[in-house]
């Protein structure tokens, strides 16, 4: 290929990453403050500026999670056909977001992205293509830090149980649900920590593809770029999203809120500081499962639980099944 068609290819890319990460801004980002807007702590208006703004400043603080995105699914400098897999895992990736956005499911946009670069690396070169140590352990992270997060938001919310205990129900609520905007704003924090990365990682696999770098490290256009997508496309909203997380598996009160926010902001932090890709979507759901379990179990809605549940394990082999037809297309004319 000549250095013009290098150019527009990397230039699709790009343009590709950051529609994903826009689309991840208003598909995830509902789930970081569906707790806040369903128990009128926040109005859907003010949570939605509040929690772009977050997120734009949690993407800004970090790039260890790129960096993992980057190089430990698949060698960058060795990847065949760089340019046609990472174009293949994009539109995999956003079409199967779309799909469940679309049916207000929330599924995970990690899961998804990382799905699909396999999927299509495998297409590309074969299994043997995959960086197999690096990528368990991130699929490690993703089916671990769910359980984790149920069982603190199990562990806090028994905690908060015990401690106001003897307090007026009505007027913990009403304290809580002042606690409740710090708890969903640093939830939207840790969010862009951790999601907004994953754009990020992409991006520079591309880049080292195409030879215009020769490391892994994030250039600052690039983390800019990624912050400002996930805070504009977080500015849209994702309703139906919110009306599932923040309605349908438990009937959510402030003390409710406050619990799942912090388990969850705790493990997707907990995930960026040691550099590994989370589900915010998995986590969060399953926080509010823990503290709903731990209020009265009969009071979840596990059918909710169970869709959920479903989607989540569908959506790795799906997605890399997307992205492996979508490199077979793509190859075909290019």
């Amino acid at each position: 290929m000549g250095i013009d068609t290098v150019f527009i290819i990397t230039l699709v890319i790009v343009v590709l990453a950051l529609s994903f990460d826009f689309i991840n801004g208003f598909h995830d980002t509902a789930n970081a403050i569906a707790t806040s807007v369903s128990t009128k702590a926040l109005t859907p208006r003010v949570a939605i500026a509040m929690a772009a703004f977050m997120n734009f400043l949690g993407a800004m603080t970090f790039t260890g999670v790129a960096q993992t995105i980057t190089r430990d699914i698949v060698d960058p400098f060795k990847l065949q056909n760089g340019s046609l897999v990472i174009m293949a895992a994009l539109i995999a990736a956003i079409a199967w977001n779309l799909i469940t956005w679309y049916y207000g499911i929330p599924s995970s946009s990690s899961h998804a992205l990382i799905g699909s670069i396999a999927g299509a690396a495998i297409a590309a070169a074969g299994i043997s293509s995959l960086n197999f140590s690096g990528f368990l352990k991130i699929i490690q992270a993703l089916i671990f830090s769910p359980l984790i997060a149920f069982a603190i938001g199990f562990t806090i919310y028994t905690f908060f149980k015990f401690a106001f205990k003897n307090l007026n129900l009505a007027k913990t609520n009403k304290r809580f649900r002042h606690i409740q905007i710090a708890t969903a704003a640093l939830q939207a924090y840790t969010h862009g920590t951790n999601d907004a990365q994953k754009a990020m990682g992409i991006i520079t696999m591309a880049l080292i593809a195409n030879n215009y770098q020769t490391t892994t490290d994030i250039q600052f256009w690039v983390q800019f770029a990624c912050a400002a997508a996930m805070g504009i496309g977080t500015s849209v909203g994702g309703w139906k999203i919110i009306k599932t997380v923040g309605g349908k598996i438990m009937k959510i009160r402030p003390v409710n809120g406050v619990a799942a926010d912090l388990s969850s902001a705790f493990i997707i932090f907990g995930a960026t500081f040691i550099h590994l890709p989370v589900s915010t979507t998995h986590v969060i759901s399953s926080s509010i499962l823990g503290v709903g379990s731990s209020h009265r179990v009969k009071g979840v809605k596990w059918d909710t639980a169970k869709t959920m549940l479903v989607t989540w394990v569908i959506t790795l082999p799906i997605s890399a099944t997307l992205a492996a037809l979508s490199y077979y297309v793509l190859s075909l004319f290019m």
